[in-house]
């Protein structure tokens, strides 16, 4: 029998994730023309998730292995930690063979985020985070959730599209020694616009000099230019004697959204920092959820170990890549042939990545969904791979007729 008073009647709803409750929505949309462009998927060319075959080859390989499925140790699999080393860093660079990056696996690249937040908050507790503005909407929560304290700095210019750098550099260049910077390595979400080469070059020396402590994020490894290059800027920083955190996530480029497969690397100035910090990060784990799954670590460290393997992931990722860049193509193609020199959509071409920013306002957004069936995010963030040869045109017709009245 239920006591009178409810214990929990304090407990306010959960309004839910803005995403994942458009999904829901998009999964209820009854009309055979609808496009989803909002979450962050890849979507292949008939509009679904791939199995890649180098990762079928893998599960086919572990069922014929066979085998009981104990606990993993708290920090992961050894074999799957040191491939990812040598995936995000390099097989060669110095700070992989002087072992002075400790690595945990991961509840994916939330998990890694999730722990590296725990660690900062333990042994920074004094240090406030700085994210780019905007970001991934899920950094601030993970962040805050953690207990830490968090800020921005400017990133996107929403009048030309463009990165606001010197503003970005000016503000990290005021920041107290001992502050958290997340950084997007590549590819970042959920404006697709990146720092160059140049600007990291810029950047870097600041971070150092200034002592501050960059967290990179890198969801997307392989879907701006290739797998090496965009590691480029954590290889720099490492190059550059940053001692960093980075996040790496295995969701997108091996298509294991459900497994959460990732991993956290943090870079220090030796072997024994290194080891003292992987105890302080399988103590993070121990506390969040005790130790990682096995199967798609189990997959991943299949593939990396196999050169074959290896080979034919990097080749479907490139095609994933190649698609991807393909459909900005066609939409930026089908846009300017209507709007020509009233509204320019050159952002489709130099944006990278799954992302786009399209200057779309969410009242322009929620036309879309409710007169097309086209699913955007009210930021105005695309999804591009959500786009297909049999429906981009669909999509480029519908702005057309949501964004021609204002022109």
């Amino acid at each position: 029998m239920p006591s009178a008073k409810s214990l929990f009647a304090h407990v306010l709803p959960f309004p839910g994730d803005p995403i994942l409750s458009l999904m829901e929505a998009f999964e209820q949309d009854p009309r055979p023309a609808k496009v989803s462009l909002s979450i962050g998927l890849y979507f292949d060319e008939a509009g679904r998730l791939p199995v890649l075959d180098s990762v079928r080859q893998a599960a086919q390989a572990l069922a014929q292995a066979g085998g009981p499925c104990g606990y993993l140790p708290i920090e992961g699999i050894a074999a799957y930690r040191q491939l990812v080393q040598n995936l995000v860093f390099g097989d060669d660079h110095e700070a992989v063979r002087a072992q002075r990056i400790a690595t945990v696996q991961t509840l994916g690249g939330s998990g890694a985020l999730k722990v590296g937040a725990d660690f900062i908050k333990h042994h920074f507790p004094d240090a406030e985070v700085w994210i780019s503005d905007p970001t991934w909407d899920n950094h601030l929560a993970i962040l805050e959730g953690a207990g830490l304290r968090v800020q921005n700095y400017p990133y996107y210019d929403e009048v030309t599209g463009a990165l606001r750098f010197d503003a970005m550099l000016q503000t990290l260049q005021r920041l107290p020694s001992g502050s958290v910077v997340l950084l997007h390595a590549s590819c970042h979400n959920p404006t697709g616009v990146d720092l160059s080469r140049a600007q990291w070059e810029a950047l870097i020396p600041v971070i150092v000099d200034r002592g501050l402590i960059p967290f990179v994020d890198m969801a997307y490894q392989g879907f701006g230019d290739g797998l090496d290059e965009d590691a480029w800027s954590v290889r720099a920083l490492a190059d550059a004697g940053a001692q960093a955190l980075v996040a790496n996530s295995f969701s997108k480029n091996f298509s294991l959204y459900g497994e959460r497969v990732g991993g956290l690397s943090v870079v220090c100035n030796d072997a024994a920092t290194a080891s003292r910090v992987l105890g302080q990060l399988k103590a993070a784990v121990r506390r969040n959820y005790s130790s990682p799954p096995a199967q798609g670590a189990r997959l991943v460290q299949q593939v990396l170990q196999s050169r074959e393997l290896k080979e034919g992931w990097a080749e479907d990722l490139a095609r994933m890549r190649e698609r991807i860049k393909a459909m900005r193509a066609s939409l930026h193609e089908a846009l300017h042939e209507h709007f020509g020199d009233r509204r320019d959509f050159r952002f489709l071409l130099t944006q990278r990545g799954m992302f786009s920013y399209t200057g779309i306002t969410e009242a322009q957004v929620n036309r879309l969904r409710d007169e097309h069936g086209v699913y955007l995010v009210r930021s105005g963030r695309m999804c591009m791979s959500g786009l297909s040869r049999a429906n981009v045109r669909y999509v480029a017709d519908a702005i057309i007729k949501v964004l021609g009245e204002n022109q």
